[in-house]
């Protein structure tokens, strides 16, 4: 991994990024938390475990995930040249089988006998379900209603791979609700499940955990760009919800003061409308969220407020914590796109370079279509392509009337 000691130590041992993370969670399930801790920390020093998650990576997702120079956009926008990291291609068509294998093999090592997760636009859920039916452990997955119609097409994949779907109905029946739905199950049984989380969010280790295992992206792209181009990108932007594909990427480039690093988050219908976005980083402030420390939009009486963006997997009130401590000491840039901006993004890039991108990836795609054209040609723009647009494809059409 290519990462210096400024950032090695990230998080400590309490699970601390700076002030973000910790395991603020009830006593009897800080020993829960505690033993994954220890399991992941075994089996991610042995040998077999990395060379069978190696072969899974390879054999089975598909790495490594090309670069791909997308000369129409760049040529179009008249400015930097824009290149994507394509986790589109991967199995199951999103980033999220990176983590989901891991812990899948985590699970197993362990004994559980079941696992337990959330899902907003699905992906995390048809990868988690995917990597289960693999390794053969039963597995449950919790969606909101609202996510559950807008997404069909994941939701159909998690049934025929065999994993339980719990459809979620409480407040605005999203990625919040699933998330409290999924972990109020997992309380039911904390020694014989496990609550495989989909991105780098929660009670230490899963920040550390998922972020370990994505950043496999990283460590390829700063390898391929520079084996490529005998440099290094002067940009590298990723959306960021919870913030896996950020940290997936980012992570290689910490230590790269050149390169500037860049977190788009959704501004939905935009910043002034509260309740209308789901800009953590940029309108949120530091607080409390389902077992971490991080920021978090939040209502006057401190309760986690209402979120939205158009792409079902950024719609949350949290963050990664080292994502809110990447920010404070400003190593990241967090900007955001629009719902507008995003959809724009979807139709360019399909319609410009034959590449139909997920609305949670638009956001990135949206930001450099933003900014290359007041850069100079010279310049290079790397995006993390998170994920592929099939799961969104018939909601666009309908709400553009295709």
């Amino acid at each position: 991994m290519s990462t210096s000691s400024r950032f090695a130590p990230m998080p400590n041992d309490e699970g601390y990024f700076g002030p973000y993370g910790g395991q603020l969670v009830p006593p009897h399930l800080k020993k829960a938390m505690d033993d994954i801790n220890v399991a992941y920390e075994e089996i991610r020093q042995r040998d077999d475990f990395q060379q069978e998650l190696a072969s899974l990576f390879a054999d089975y997702v598909g790495r490594p995930s090309p670069i791909f120079h997308a000369r129409r956009l760049s040529e179009q926008l008249g400015g930097a040249q824009i290149h994507l990291k394509r986790e589109d291609l991967n199995h199951t068509g999103a980033h999220k089988i990176n983590h989901c294998l891991g812990e899948a093999l985590l699970a197993k090592f362990m004994g559980k006998s079941k696992v337990i997760a959330e899902t907003g636009a699905g992906q995390h859920g048809v990868a988690l379900a995917t990597a289960c039916a693999l390794v053969g452990i039963p597995c449950e997955i919790h969606m909101g209603q609202v996510d559950i119609e807008k997404e069909h097409p994941n939701v159909t994949k998690m049934k025929i791979l065999g994993c339980k779907l719990v459809p979620v109905t409480r407040g605005a029946a999203t990625l919040k609700e699933a998330v409290d739905s999924a972990f109020e199950e997992y309380l039911n049984d904390p020694t014989n499940y496990i609550y495989a989380i989909g991105s780098v969010v929660g009670p230490h280790p899963f920040p550390k955990m998922v972020r370990d295992f994505q950043s496999i992206i990283g460590k390829e792209a700063r390898e391929q760009f520079q084996a490529k181009h005998g440099r290094l990108p002067d940009h590298v932007a990723a959306c960021v919800g919870g913030g896996s594909n950020a940290m997936g990427i980012f992570t290689a480039f910490l230590n790269d003061d050149a390169v500037h690093l860049v977190g788009v988050e959704p501004s939905g219908e935009g910043l002034d409308k509260p309740g209308r976005h789901s800009a953590t980083l940029s309108k949120g402030k530091p607080g409390e969220i389902h077992g971490m420390a991080c920021y978090v939009l939040e209502n006057e009486d401190g309760t986690p407020s209402a979120v939205h963006s158009i792409a079902s997997g950024l719609d949350y009130p949290g963050v990664g914590p080292q994502h809110s401590y990447l920010k404070d000491i400003g190593r990241v840039d967090y900007q955001t796109a629009t719902d507008e901006e995003c959809l724009n993004a979807f139709m360019t890039l399909s319609r410009v370079e034959g590449i139909i991108p997920a609305l949670e990836s638009a956001h990135a795609v949206a930001w450099a279509i933003r900014v290359a054209p007041t850069l100079p040609k010279d310049q290079h723009i790397l995006i993390n392509l998170s994920g592929r647009g099939d799961k969104d494809a018939d909601y666009v059409a309908a709400k553009l009337g295709l």
